[in-house]
């Protein structure tokens, strides 16, 4: 009887461990199979968290779900579209032309008569020329410049699917996200209480990401480049999308583009122009983040600064685009898994003495 026993235990063991394994194994397979389609995956999920209100306004009008979900993915598609081709049209053709009129700038000796205009500078002329080949750099880099809008303008068939596919899995994200909610309340072996707060903390998270990181970043480019423009600086549109992309990263922000700007100014002898830049990247490009974030995020994103930036960072580095989404909601989900732990711990520590 007892190695009949010990023989199902066994056999109960093994049996446990290869459904481990071949749940580890197929875990693994389907996150290969998602890899190519992270990106869209991840902005999808974002926009139909950001979105949901709207769904489920639209649901208690229309009483459909696919006919709203179908309506919110087309308004939020055309708005999407919309903006992204007449950004990129222009910003293909100022990156080209910036680029041409700095060679130009360069090949013709230029910038060094600005710098020799300005005695305390002229020094600075001599240092540049025997440390840079300046002219052999601009060159390289306004031969990338016009290489990277021309694949741009190639890859804009790929774009085009990954936008295609954004939405298609946008409209499913909507429609079915109650039911996608409840499998994985029932495939976690977390409580409800504790997939609750799992799911605010994401939510806040992805709220706090686009509202306080996306959104603000992009108005502080939006302030740059209309000040490039009104200051007649070349490609407004390039460089404002710069300072955003910038201010997107912790630490960095747009005073690494304005700085350079203003400093050129001087040294062409637009003083004036290099004062206006200098106080308006200090009030109010500089201020607008303290200013907006409060407001748009509050208490939402609950990250140090540290796990901000590393969460910033490390997900542009390892899923590019979508890691401004992934890198905080995975800090975010791990914190979370590891709080629970504690609680638990204790938990049970009451039950035993109880």
């Amino acid at each position: 009887m007892k190695k009949e026993t010990s023989s199902l235990w066994a056999r109960s063991r093994v049996g446990t461990l290869l459904l481990i394994g071949a749940t580890a194994g197929g875990i693994y397979l389907c996150y290969r199979l998602a890899l190519p389609f992270l990106p869209a995956i991840a902005w999808a999920l974002a926009l139909a968290v950001l979105f949901a209100p709207c769904q489920r306004w639209l649901e208690s009008k229309l009483k459909r779900p696919s006919l709203a979900a179908a309506l919110s993915v087309v308004v939020i598609g055309l708005f999407v579209v919309v903006a992204a081709t007449f950004v990129g049209q222009r910003l293909v053709v100022q990156a080209v032309k910036g680029a041409e009129l700095i060679e130009t700038k360069v090949k013709s000796g230029e910038w060094r008569r600005a710098l020799e205009a300005q005695p305390r500078l002229a020094p600075l002329a001599d240092a540049i020329e025997r440390q840079i080949d300046l002219p052999g750099t601009v060159k390289t880099l306004a031969t990338w410049l016009s290489t990277t809008a021309g694949s741009i303008v190639k890859g804009s068939v790929y774009q085009l699917i990954g936008f295609g596919l954004t939405f298609y899995l946008l409209f499913f994200f909507l429609r079915d996200r109650r039911a996608a909610l409840q499998s994985l309340r029932s495939l976690s072996p977390l409580s409800d209480a504790e997939m609750d707060r799992l799911f605010d903390r994401v939510g806040d998270t992805i709220y706090a990401t686009v509202y306080g990181t996306l959104a603000v970043s992009a108005m502080q480019g939006v302030l740059g480049g209309l000040m490039f423009w009104w200051l007649g600086l070349t490609a407004p549109l390039l460089w404002g999308m710069v300072m955003a992309l910038l201010a997107v990263v912790p630490v960095l922000g747009a005073f690494v583009v304005w700085i350079p700007a203003a400093f050129y100014l001087a040294v062409e002898g637009s003083w004036g122009k290099a004062l206006i830049l200098i106080l308006w990247g200090m009030l109010v490009v500089g201020t607008i983040d303290n200013l907006l974030r409060p407001i748009l995020v509050g208490k939402r994103l609950k990250l140090h600064t540290l796990l901000a930036f590393m969460s910033v960072v490390g997900g542009l580095i390892l899923f590019g685009s979508a890691g401004l989404i992934l890198g905080p909601v995975a800090v975010t989900v791990t914190i979370v898994l590891l709080e629970v732990w504690p609680s638990r711990a204790m938990a049970d520590g009451r039950n035993e003495s109880s």
